[in-house]
């Protein structure tokens, strides 16, 4: 007679079970360097991504989709603490030699959702600090798998051809390290190691997942690819029309996939909202290894919609209407609010900017944005702000390709380009091509009194803003 005893333990298990049911768990994939037309779904050519698309078709792409700054360090932070990154003082892209990282008074996506017993991994490029305080397992994630910063800080950087790794040494190009949670587990990266980069990242991801599918999680999956040097297992190699940087990205694809899968594998597909994005546009120096800004001026390291535009698929069945696209403002900052909303987590008492974003993802047709100014800043410069359709740029210095781009893993020389003040209108005008402040000086009025506000409160330049909180630093 033992089924009566079942049923009773169930019935006593129900509620825990239901509880669990109702608590989402969060995937995000975020890609380095991959461009705004680098997904099939948003124009790829001469590859194909399935399982991109198929999360698309599943799910809603959006289409105005930003990151604070079009650059790894600073993008990464506001995706982590979803706030301007110059709120929190990390600019730029951290190096081997930066004595400074991600604050340990900021909280985490991490931290946010620990506060609700979730399962936390980051797995691949971290960036926010390599020194052991500023590394994942001290800001709320419990594994760690991946490198500290990006793949060209090592002693085989293209530019180094010809140097010997001690020469190489010598020039400040230190040996990359792969960690597992606070350790090194391979102090000198190879090439052959860069090329097992993507699919041991993924193995890493899968087994967090088998680890933890009965319980709420959040993965933090950051691959290292498309960022030069680009480098691909055997299984992809040569199998595009585009070349290498097409191989590398079906490979990120076939990531995306086997992530996927494994969701469905322990019946989590209704109950996991999957996000892939990229940290900043292309790096459009290194010609054939760089993605694609698709209609957009420029790519990495500017504020022009090139840089700072990115491709972003959500999927979550049974939530975010399947084959639906939004066109409305939202940026990587929005994420940290929106999962605390979804996880029913408190937010930090500090301030954040970023908004709540879940009438974008769930109505069909979406929302309007809650964004009434969105900024973009370079390094600790405002270069330009946004309002509704309009965008205006405040004169400004940015870097542009001097002629031809780089082939086969060698960039091309940048030169200076310059702005004046100048106004787009990015729903006509997505290019940014033709100024129209000449016609329309209410707009431009409106946005410079809005930038105003932005300076008063995160800074400009030499302009110390008075929200702006203090960095971790070394001692």
């Amino acid at each position: 007679m033992r089924f009566p005893f079942m049923i009773l333990a169930l019935l006593l298990l129900a509620p825990g079970l239901a509880a669990a049911a109702d608590t989402p768990n969060f995937v995000i994939v975020f890609t380095d360097d991959q461009g705004y037309a680098d997904v099939g779904c948003f124009g790829a050519e001469g590859y194909e991504t399935p399982n991109l698309d198929r999360m698309a078709q599943e799910g809603r792409k959006f289409t105005s989709f930003y990151v604070s700054q079009a650059v790894c360090s600073a993008s990464r932070t506001s995706l982590l603490t979803g706030c301007y990154n110059v709120r929190v003082g990390i600019n730029g892209a951290l190096s081997h030699k930066s004595t400074v990282g991600i604050s340990a008074e900021e909280m985490t996506l991490g931290e946010l959702v620990k506060q609700q017993g979730y399962a936390t991994a980051a797995v691949g490029k971290w960036h926010l600090g390599y020194q052991q305080k500023f590394l994942p397992l001290q800001h709320g994630f419990d594994r760690y798998f991946g490198l500290p910063y990006s793949n060209d800080m090592w002693p085989y950087h293209p530019r180094l051809e010809g140097m010997t790794l001690e020469e190489a040494r010598k020039k400040g190009y230190p040996d990359l390290p792969l960690y597992s949670g606070n350790e090194i587990i391979d102090a000198q990266v190879t090439p052959e190691d860069q090329r097992q980069l993507t699919t041991r990242y993924t193995e890493q991801a899968l087994d967090f997942i088998d680890d933890h599918h009965d319980k709420p999680f959040l993965l933090y999956l950051a691959h290292s690819m498309p960022h030069v040097p680009l480098f691909v297992s055997d299984k992809f190699q040569g199998k595009t029309e585009q070349g290498r940087y097409g191989d590398v990205i079906q490979e990120i694809d076939w990531s995306v996939g086997q992530l996927l899968a494994r969701l469905k594998k322990h019946g989590l597909d209704d109950n996991t909202l999957v996000i892939f994005t990229s940290d900043n546009g292309p790096w459009l120096s290194y010609g054939n290894h760089a993605g694609s800004a698709g209609p957009f001026r420029e790519g990495k390291g500017t504020s022009w919609e090139g840089g700072v535009r990115v491709p972003c698929i959500m999927r979550w069945p049974g939530k975010i209407p399947a084959g639906t696209s939004c066109d409305e403002l939202a940026a990587t900052i929005d994420i940290f609010p929106t999962v605390a909303a979804l996880a029913d987590a408190p937010l930090p008492e500090h301030t954040i900017d970023g908004k709540d974003i879940r009438s974008l993802m769930f109505e069909s047709p979406c929302a309007k944005t809650p964004h009434d100014v969105y900024y973009y800043y370079w390094g600790s410069r405002l270069e330009a702000i946004r309002s509704g359709d309009w965008k205006l740029h405040f004169p400004h210095n940015y870097r542009s390709l001097t002629g031809e781009p780089g082939k086969d893993g060698k960039p091309a020389g940048y030169t200076k380009g310059s702005t004046d003040l100048a106004l787009f209108n990015l729903k006509s005008d997505p290019g940014e091509r033709t100024d129209v402040k000449a016609d329309h000086p209410d707009v431009v009025a409106r946005l410079k009194s809005l930038a105003e506000a932005a300076r008063e409160e995160l800074g400009d330049g030499g302009r110390k803003g008075s929200g702006v909180r203090e960095v971790g630093r070394v001692n």
